[in-house]
């Protein structure tokens, strides 16, 4: 047996076993504890996160197919302003329920697009919400909203706060881990997934510590309170406690499940992918295999109660959270089905188990990996690696993949190049010389999840692919220079130590306070803004050393310590320098094409079916020329009719329809800003609509703004006769 499935193998499967998890005991005591009937969602609305309970990304709706799909026009369209938007919307007997950038929840008409209700969240912060919650039960009706660190409830026909939720209809999810609430740095970014009349949830939290320690939670839907708790983060003493070093629990933080969830609404299993334990990249303070952390684990959706887990990555030091929510399908294996839980990997693999025991259905192998080199840190020696299906990314850069774009761009990049270290996987970072991670940080696989086809068990995957680098150095000396060093731990990790930033996604802090008003840059710090998570836990002191030390011209002195010498105060030696991806002088990725890509994947014996690129940078396209593919975020959607529409291409704002079997693309649309969001789909008056969120956030080159955008058959086709 692999030593993932069972952590370090000190969790033993024996304790699955006794959980009496047989599918048929387990269905028919649910029934009994639940009382009633599993709620059904109505083929007309796309009422869950993910299209379903299990993430599926599809629809069985038909009006829309490959033999008409081209026809498609824009039906209507709804502003939402400037900002990052990455929100897939809800719809429930013909309302379409969103967000906007500035944190407002709309109840919009499906059928046109008009506003029927406003909700403005106070509090909220800056962060993304990617999706909403909604409960329905008869008559009842909660619209559940994760922003900031509130969990909220309000009434669908209203948009008002239903006051019996928490307090004044809302709970506080930094309350309740052990922690000073103002102490702890959270926010809810993912909905949360419905089982029975609970909410069952996770959070984002900061990469450096202190973190909040990881943590899913189970409230009451109508009231708010707290059902019960599963502790990512083990406490002293709990199982998987004994996979981190003596005496490195007290002060870990994160292990955080920030993607989403799904849950078996069958069996009650829900199932958490998990991040990283903080720091991301130096551990050299929580030696060892580190539990829960970058784990798919398997709660008992009723209880909280642990059933399985398996961990995809051991001792992180490479911020390789599992990116989206697991995936559940039925596969055909020897002429058996069996209920499946598919979880894909920013480093480009997919991970096939049985739901049930958490079995691997495709072998995985323990393979050796280098050692660190830097003072303090050891990684662990082994990694898992499945042996099906193959990775749907490249996953090791060598010199005969550079870019050849231009003979200029060719020799920048390997003159580059020739000061990396590029060998492959899970190769530790080092001090001064930078690393290699292809896939790049952002994935592989990223958090728009994945579609499947519940009657064949065919994965489709979106992947980014091009390198990015990494490198470590020594922290500054806190005794020096306080403020420099609340930046190095807590900001150099996104903007980087000399604060350039790798923009878009990781703005230059350079100048900042001379672009900003200093009361915004205090809000964004404590408040968080995009993908900066909120650092409210720091003091008055740190926060005013780290504003002091952002007015500073970026080129002076920087004092550095010794290596392998701890800073004053410090809980690190050394800090990651930033997220940095390799491209050429013109901006383009350093490596040949694709730089983006689409993939069906039979998960029933492994096999990739087809893989095509996925985006282009119109600058480049020529008569002739085949697409170069692009980094994309968001996922796609598939519809009984045989359409996979997919949007999260950046730089060509377009709106795509592949045939799922071949990859040929059906249609295209452009959109006024980049669909980096997953679509949806669904019918009101007897015309199917496809939405899509666009925002202009992670092109500045491009037109800004946030809309969401519906796509539909012309009404004299679309209307039955």
């Amino acid at each position: 047996m692999a030593k993932g499935l069972w952590g370090s193998g000190r969790l033993r499967p024996s304790s699955v076993l006794a959980a009496g998890i047989a599918a048929g005991t387990l269905i028919t005591a649910i029934h009994t504890a639940v009382g009633r009937s599993l709620p059904r969602q109505a083929a007309a609305d796309w009422a869950t996160y993910g299209g379903d309970a299990g993430g599926s990304h599809h629809s069985t709706l038909t009006q829309i197919t490959r033999d008409n799909v081209r026809d498609l026009v824009a039906a209507w369209r709804f502003e939402t302003g400037v900002g990052g938007l990455q929100t897939s919307p809800l719809v429930a007997d013909g309302i379409l329920y969103a967000v906007t950038p500035a944190l407002e929840v709309v109840a919009l008409n499906g059928a046109d697009g008009r506003l029927l209700w406003k909700h403005a969240i106070a509090e909220g912060g800056r962060q993304p919400v990617r999706g909403l919650s909604l409960w329905r039960e008869g008559a009842q009706r909660r619209l559940l909203v994760g922003a900031g660190p509130w969990l909220i409830a309000l009434d669908p026909a209203t948009g008002h706060a239903l006051e019996g939720f928490g307090s004044g209809g809302r709970v506080d999810l930094r309350e309740g881990l052990g922690r000073p609430a103002e102490q702890v740095p959270l926010a809810m970014t993912s909905p949360g997934v419905i089982w029975g009349d609970t909410i069952i949830v996770g959070f984002r939290t900061a990469e450096a510590k202190p973190a909040a320690p990881g943590a899913v939670r189970a409230y009451d839907v109508r009231t708010g309170k707290l059902r019960w708790t599963f502790d990512l983060l083990p406490k002293p003493g709990q199982p998987g406690s004994e996979t981190w070093a003596d005496g490195t629990l007290e002060n870990a933080g994160a292990i955080n499940s920030w993607p989403g969830m799904v849950v078996d609404q069958l069996r009650g299993i829900v199932f958490v992918p998990t991040g990283s334990a903080a720091d991301d990249f130096y551990g050299a303070d929580r030696k060892g295999q580190n539990l829960y952390a970058n784990s798919l684990v398997a709660l008992d959706a009723r209880s909280g109660r642990h059933l399985w887990h398996y961990q995809l990555v051991h001792h992180d030091i490479w911020d390789r959270d599992l990116p989206s929510p697991p995936v559940l399908l039925t596969v055909n294996q020897g002429g058996r089905r069996i209920d499946a839980v598919a979880q894909a990997t920013k480093q480009g693999f997919v991970f096939l188990f049985d739901r049930v025991t958490g079995k691997p259905l495709f072998p995985i192998d323990e393979m050796p990996f280098p050692a660190s080199t830097v003072p303090g840190e050891e990684a662990w020696p082994t990694q898992p690696v499945p042996r099906l299906p193959a990775p749907f990314v490249r996953q090791r850069l060598d010199a005969d993949m550079l870019a050849q774009r231009t003979p200029e761009a060719h020799a920048a990049v390997a003159a580059a190049f020739a000061d990396m270290r590029s060998e492959g996987l899970f190769v530790p970072l080092s001090v001064g010389k930078p690393t290699v991670v292809f896939p790049g940080f952002d994935g592989g696989a990223e958090w728009g999840g994945q579609a499947v086809d519940p009657a064949t068990g065919v994965l489709f995957i979106n992947a980014n692919d091009v390198p990015w680098t990494g490198t470590l150095a020594p922290v500054v000396k806190a005794d020096t220079n306080g403020g420099e060093a609340v930046y190095q731990q807590n900001c150099a990790a996104c903007h980087g130590v000399d604060r350039k930033g790798s923009p878009p996604e990781f703005p230059s802090l350079e100048g900042v306070m001379g672009r900003h008003m200093e009361g915004d840059v205090f809000g964004i710090i404590m408040g968080g803004k995009g993908r900066m998570p909120a650092f409210s836990h720091l003091d008055q002191a740190q926060l005013l050393g780290l504003v002091d030390y952002l007015r500073r011209p970026a080129d002076g002195p920087q004092r550095e310590m010794a290596a392998g010498q701890a800073a004053a105060g410090a809980t690190q030696g050394y800090v990651f320098t930033g997220y940095r991806k390799f491209v050429d002088p013109d901006g383009y990725p350093a490596v040949v094409p694709p730089w983006g890509t689409l993939s069906a994947i039979d998960m029933n014996d492994g096999r990739t079916l087809w893989r095509v690129p996925l985006g282009r940078y119109p600058e480049l396209a020529k008569p002739g020329m085949p697409d170069s593919g692009s980094e994309n975020y968001g996922g796609p959607l598939l519809t009984k009719g045989g359409v996979l529409f997919i949007g999260a291409t950046i730089h060509d704002r377009l709106f795509r329809a592949f045939d799922p079997r071949d990859g040929r693309v059906l249609w295209e649309a452009g959109l006024p800003y980049a669909g980096v969001a997953t679509p949806i789909t669904y019918s009101v008056g007897g015309r199917q609509f496809v939405v899509i969120a666009a925002s202009g956030a992670r092109d500045p080159a491009g037109p800004q703004g946030s809309a969401y955008v519906a796509f539909a058959l012309p009404e004299r086709r679309a209307r039955p006769k």
